[in-house]
């Protein structure tokens, strides 16, 4: 079968232009401290710097598939380069605080036009005999990207220039250009479609998909329904949220088809997915917070924890597009043994002490990576195995608006449980320093060899001491709480395991055989 290559060139364009404007959103994350102060704003400010990104990303996922359309995907795709250069480049040098939030928004939407593009294009340009290897490009924006995000963490902020956090998509999105401008189909735009536009749907995302992100990332700051805001966002959401299911189902040109999710392969496919967004935080976020916390460690001397999982993906999501295209291998079966790694992974993670470092990461990272890439390749198989080439974009939608909902949801998981079980250990632990106080005196520190915080007759021992106390019991609470952290996790691994195991046999096919319009 002969296939022609110059889309695969236009693939490869949409590939860098994912891969410019997600590291552009996980590396300002991981150095958001040094951004924070080398364009001196405050933390209240730096949240906000970090919300609205997420925001206009979910709002750009639920956009994009309908501008791809309308517009073409080589215009629209150049667009999107265009507007992640201006973005990103204007950003270090802006000192006016609305006009940064605003770069920040227009960088947020390029991110979110970027990944739904990605799928897209995969399923427009790839014929099916290796359409799984277009979904491997796609699962690496879920994957390899996250995890490769520490590594240019490491670089910009502790060697080179937190500025080239966002000066780093230049390369990448002129070479995006140059490949999409080449490769890209020459489509027609569809110019049409504006005049059954769903204005009404595109109105409720920008409303409530805003209120929902918005709130779900700033409630704990504001502490949550004791504030005004707080309660109006939420307000918002559930009204407004379920009026664009339904108007989305009775559109003549939707959005959202929500009609899919009446396919089995393509609900659970999409919807593990999103637990799966949650759940992959446990390798890429939380060892790195942890060894930011506790042990003290800047980004250039933890990404080797994270760069591990990326290596892995970069060869096991290709291996895995190959195993999955045999007819004798069963994609519930790859599942499951990903959800095992993962759930051996998570497990090994609780027993963290306050004395880890990276090299007790290691082996469980090990496994985090074998997990990633055998769950998430088996997902996209299954949600796009019965899918015609038409409905890709409302596929796309469907997928990515909700995953970008998944990772400001993982934001607000972090926060509840360092809120809930932070403040018990934090009070435990000192219950105890106040009912054991006397032996403080009694001898030194094991751990740390350092001498003891308070002489016998109860006076610091020197100058430093009692605050050297108070920053070993937050490490104790850090530790415990993260340990919990990775306790939920376990859970979520262990619903979707009994979910996989209670589907029937025939659910899905073992190789992608689209159907006929």
């Amino acid at each position: 079968m002969s296939i022609d290559r110059k889309p695969l060139v236009g693939l490869a364009g949409v590939i860098c232009l994912a891969m410019a404007t997600e590291l552009n959103g996980q590396v300002s994350a991981q150095t958001l401290p040094d951004i924070m102060g080398g364009l001196g704003i405050s933390h209240d400010s730096g949240t906000w710097f970090s919300s609205l990104y997420s925001t206009a990303q979910v709002i750009g996922m639920a956009l994009a598939p309908w501008f791809a359309i309308t517009f073409s995907l080589r215009r629209f795709g150049l667009f999107v380069v265009g507007l992640a250069i201006a973005a990103s480049v204007l950003i270090p040098f802006t000192s006016n605080l609305t006009l940064l939030y605003g770069l920040r928004i227009l960088q947020g939407l390029a991110g979110g036009f970027a990944v739904p593009l990605l799928m897209t294009t995969a399923l427009r340009v790839l014929p099916p005999p290796i359409r799984l290897y277009g979904l491997a490009a796609y699962a690496s924006t879920a994957t390899f990207f996250p995890y490769l995000s520490g590594s240019f963490a490491g670089l910009w902020s502790d060697l080179v220039g937190w500025q080239f956090v966002f000066l780093q998509a230049i390369p990448l999105c002129t070479l995006a250009g140059l490949l999409i401008w080449y490769g890209m189909p020459v489509d027609a735009p569809k110019y049409e479609r504006f005049r059954i536009i769903d204005w009404r749907g595109m109105l409720m995302v920008l409303v409530g998909f805003s209120a929902l992100t918005t709130m779900l990332q700033q409630g704990d700051r504001l502490d949550w329904f004791n504030s005004s805001a707080i309660c109006v966002m939420a307000l918002m959401s559930v009204v407004i949220l379920p009026l664009f299911v339904l108007n989305e189902w009775y559109h003549p040109l939707p959005l959202f088809k929500f009609q899919l999710l009446k396919r089995r392969n393509f609900a659970y496919g999409a919807t593990t997915l999103l637990v799966f967004v949650v759940i992959s935080m446990s390798a890429s976020t939380l060892p790195a917070s942890f060894l930011s916390t506790v042990a003290g460690y800047r980004p250039e001397q933890s990404y080797l924890v994270t760069l591990e999982v990326a290596a892995l993906q970069l060869l096991l999501l290709p291996l895995m597009a190959i195993v999955l295209n045999y007819e004798w291998v069963d994609s519930r079966v790859v599942s499951l043994i990903g959800l095992i790694c993962l759930l051996i992974a998570c497990v090994g993670d609780t027993f963290l002490t306050s004395v880890w470092n990276r090299n007790e990461f290691y082996l469980w990272q090990f496994f985090q990576g074998l997990g990633a890439a055998m769950i998430v390749m088996p997902l996209l198989m299954m949600s796009t195995n019965a899918l015609v080439p038409a409905e890709g974009p409302f596929a796309s939608a469907l997928v990515n608006c909700p995953r970008g909902v998944a990772e400001t949801v993982s934001v607000w998981l972090v926060q509840l449980v360092h809120r809930w079980r932070g403040s018990l250990h934090s009070d435990r632990l000192t219950d105890q320093l106040g009912r054991n106080r006397f032996r403080l005196y009694q001898g030194s520190n094991p751990a740390l060899q350092e001498p003891t915080a308070l002489l016998p007759n109860g006076l610091p021992r020197h100058p430093g001491s009692v605050e050297m106390m108070s920053a070993q019991l937050a490490r104790q609470t850090a530790t415990l709480t993260m340990s919990d952290m990775f306790f939920v996790i376990i859970g979520l691994i262990t619903f979707l395991m009994i979910l996989l195991l209670t589907l029937p046999v025939r659910t899905y096919p073992p190789r992608i055989v689209f159907a006929k319009k």
